[in-house]
């Protein structure tokens, strides 16, 4: 079409984020958007009008509008960054209207969720992807040329990771939860496995050549919630004396049913540098996103040392990056 007409579900720092990048292509319109509440869409409104775009129409609050804003004519697709409990829902009633929509990540939280998103596309035919965007990163692309030109040779281990303190996504300034807070209260887990992850379902070929046979996660004691806070606020403080059912640190080992395995990190609420630790090897060689490094075997200049991956990645760069 000349014209690609794209509602915004959820107006928060990330959909706000979509916005930008919408009105940044050509032949994009933005005709609707919805938000859980009022608080934003002027904002992003004026956004739009700022552009030769008209303002999109507004929908505010709960499924029901939601519903009502997908089911007009005038709309392709839409882009859902709401809140996590609302990814799933969203995604399916829009695949039914015929919408296609991308899902900000998580997706989805439970194994059952995935098979709705699943078999509601496989019922309808109409797409549906989940927008991880370390996916598409100009090293991590330039990585998968590289594997698929069979540099690294058989590829049969990889770690990844998100290194991250990420307490404020969770927790206002005065310690109490937002609304994405109440899963580290109530649920231990890798909350956030997408970004260490998705480039590595490419890198090793997972749902399209091989799969997942089993996964085993093991946690740490929480202990690093409340340390921060009775920093931050005195050990007496409310979110310092709080129970926080979340560990620190989660460690996931995979194994494929192709005999591939990987070891996943979820560091979300420790102090310490942003990280994503990638690490893909194989029979013949390896890359470390760490060291911004690879060794190849027969092909390094210097035996069993670490060479820059710069010039790989001019080599090897991907067709998207070159346009």
């Amino acid at each position: 079409k000349e014209q690609i007409r794209v509602a915004v579900a959820g107006l928060g720092w990330r959909g706000k984020g979509l916005i930008e990048i919408l009105l940044s292509m050509k032949g994009v319109s933005i005709p609707a958007v919805w938000n859980s509440e009022r608080k934003g869409i002027a904002e992003a409104r004026e956004r739009v009008a700022k552009t030769s775009l008209p303002k999109p129409e507004v929908y505010a609050s709960g499924m029901r509008e939601y519903n009502r804003m997908i089911e007009r004519d005038d709309l392709d697709a839409v882009l859902i960054a709401s809140t996590w409990d609302l990814h799933v829902p969203m995604a399916v009633a829009a695949m039914k209207c015929g919408k296609y929509s991308g899902v900000e990540v998580p997706a989805a939280l439970t194994i059952e969720e995935c098979w709705k998103l699943v078999d509601t596309r496989e019922q309808t035919g109409v797409p549906c992807m989940m927008l991880e965007n370390w996916s598409f990163c100009r090293d991590n692309l330039a990585v998968l040329n590289m594997i698929r030109a069979g540099v690294f040779g058989k590829i049969v281990h990889c770690h990844c990771a998100h290194s991250h303190n990420c307490l404020h996504w969770y927790f206002d300034e005065k310690g109490n939860p937002r609304w994405s807070g109440k899963y580290l209260l109530k649920r231990n887990a890798d909350q956030y496995p997408t970004h260490g992850l998705g480039p590595v379902l490419s890198w090793m070929d997972i749902n399209c050549g091989d799969q997942f046979a089993y996964v085993t996660s093991t946690a740490t004691t929480s202990s690093g919630i409340n340390r921060q806070f009775e920093l931050r606020f005195g050990p007496e403080h409310p979110a310092a004396k709080r129970r926080y059912k979340q560990s620190d640190v989660v460690t996931t080992v995979v194994k494929t049913h192709k005999g591939k395995t990987l070891v996943i990190n979820n560091d979300m609420q420790l102090p310490r540098p942003y990280d994503d630790r990638w690490m893909i090897q194989g029979t013949d060689g390896l890359y470390d996103e760490a060291r911004s490094a690879v060794y190849v075997h027969g092909r390094s200049p210097k035996h069993e040392q670490w060479e820059p991956f710069a010039r790989y990645r001019k080599q090897y760069e991907h067709s998207w990056w070159k346009e």
